[in-house]
């Protein structure tokens, strides 16, 4: 599932939270968009000492089965 396009703002204050918490521009655009993402686990987890890159490895949706 991916963020509503319709809805830009929401789009951007994702991004900006990601971004403020210490992800890339690159890796929180990606993040921010895709809506299958915690936003508010992948930034406690940062919190916490995680990297931003293995944050977002943890918290990778699974690959649904074929």
């Amino acid at each position: 599932m991916t963020v509503d396009s319709k809805q830009p703002e929401v789009l951007a204050w994702r991004e900006t939270q990601l971004v403020e918490a210490g992800f890339s521009a690159v890796l929180a655009q990606a993040l921010a968009a895709d809506g299958r993402y915690d936003l508010h686990a992948l930034i406690e987890l940062v919190e916490r000492g995680c990297a931003p890159e293995l944050a977002a490895r943890i918290f990778a949706p699974l690959e649904e089965a074929a």
